[in-house]
């Protein structure tokens, strides 16, 4: 956010029902105190009243779902909307007397806080349709992942408790349409030989033709390894099918929004600019441009990167404790999806080589990672500004 000087403050805390708003003035007097219901009406009324002052800005902490309304409404009317992280707005309010955690005191921090620490506020990007839309489908497909992850190490946990050696073969491979449909089909070790080998390797085949022979194979030598039945089977086998028939709908669920996500993203005209970044993908790129915009609301690469939360971070006191420590504050999303992006661009022959000079020195592959997504960063901070493709470096002369 810029440093201007607005004659307004208005801190909203906002909530499902209704807001609690609070209106500062330059000096930090209070000029409205009042709950504030969560309609359109209201909410022109008292941003009106406010603005005869002079300028208004608007701070939010959620400018998202339920904070969607009153960010929306300021935009309509011309004054300008700010965003205070919750972790930064709950830092900030151990610095104010009082130990209550009430609305009003909430959005008396987040309106003093705007006033006096303008530079900790982030921008609400400017109302960009595309992005709006982008954001609800991409939130289905994070949470679609998340459960995903779940019921899978649910299986695994399951068939690691009733036969290792089964949830070794399986358990790498645990999306695989071919595994789970063995999963639904016929439940754990139990249900899998008591089907039979014929069948099995009939249900292997059909959803995997390459590897169909090979896995009922692997799966029945595993089962030979094992002659004793543990403890809950029965429950389990009951259960198995279950998990492995919601991870199916999950997945299809998540692949039937790729193509939603793909056209959504390739509508917006920095698409084509991230993508063409070795390790960076319709998802991945998606989440970067949902978490970073056009990244005017960062003056420097090194801004963006603190932002992301991976710049290390440099403590030193005295002759005792110096060094760098990995951040722990920032934005998780957009770290990962960084982290994520230089994981796979691991084939890319400049990120291999820098990523192998890091292990060379001593760290280890998550720290490498680390280092090398810092680095990317610099780039795609860059081509963002600069709206331009990615160009791989040429080798300098000898």
């Amino acid at each position: 956010m810029d440093m201007t000087e607005y004659a307004v403050y208005c801190g909203i805390d906002v909530g499902r029902s209704g807001h609690y708003a609070i209106g500062l003035d330059p000096q930090g007097a209070r000029i409205y105190d009042k709950v504030l219901p969560n309609d359109e009406a209201r909410l022109r009324a008292v941003f009106a009243a406010l603005a005869k002052r002079g300028e208004l800005l608007v701070i939010v902490d959620q400018p998202n779902t339920i904070g969607a309304l009153p960010v929306t409404v300021a935009r309509a009317c011309g004054h300008t909307v700010a965003y205070l992280p919750g972790l930064t707005m709950r830092r900030a309010a151990d610095l104010y007397p009082g130990q209550a955690k009430t609305d009003a005191r909430d959005a008396f921090v987040i309106a003093d806080v705007a006033r006096t620490m303008p530079h900790t506020l982030r921008r609400v990007d400017l109302g960009d349709d595309t992005l709006a839309e982008l954001d609800v489908i991409v939130g289905y497909d994070d949470d679609l992942a998340a459960e995903a992850t779940r019921t899978s190490n649910r299986i695994r946990g399951l068939l690691t408790g009733l036969h290792p050696a089964l949830e070794r073969v399986l358990g790498e491979n645990i999306t695989h349409p071919a595994v789970l449909e063995i999963l639904s089909r016929f439940g754990g070790p139990v249900g899998i030989r008591t089907a039979g080998r014929r069948r099995v390797s009939t249900v292997a085949k059909k959803h995997a033709p390459r590897i169909g022979t090979r896995l009922t194979d692997e799966i029945f030598a595993a089962l030979d390894e094992q002659t004793v039945v543990v403890p809950g089977t029965t429950a389990a086998e009951a259960v198995l099918p279950k998990l492995a028939e919601s991870l199916k709908v999950t997945l299809r669920q998540r692949h039937s929004l790729e193509t939603t996500i793909e056209e959504m993203f390739a509508a917006h005209p920095l698409a084509a600019v991230l993508t063409s970044m070795p390790g960076i993908g319709v998802r991945t790129g998606a989440r970067i441009l949902l978490e970073v915009g056009d990244a005017s609301a960062f003056p420097s690469a090194g801004h963006l990167a603190a932002y992301a939360a991976i710049a290390p971070i440099s403590r030193i006191s005295g002759t005792s404790i110096k060094g760098e420590h990995p951040a722990r504050a920032g934005n998780r999303k957009l770290k990962r999806a960084l982290f994520l992006s230089a994981f796979a661009a691991l084939h890319d022959p400049t990120s291999r080589t820098y990523y192998d000079r890091k292990r060379a020195e001593g760290k280890k592959h998550n720290a490498a990672l680390i280092c090398l997504a810092r680095r990317r960063c610099d780039v795609l901070y860059a081509m963002i500004k600069n709206r331009e493709p990615y160009r791989a470096p040429v080798p300098a002369a000898a």
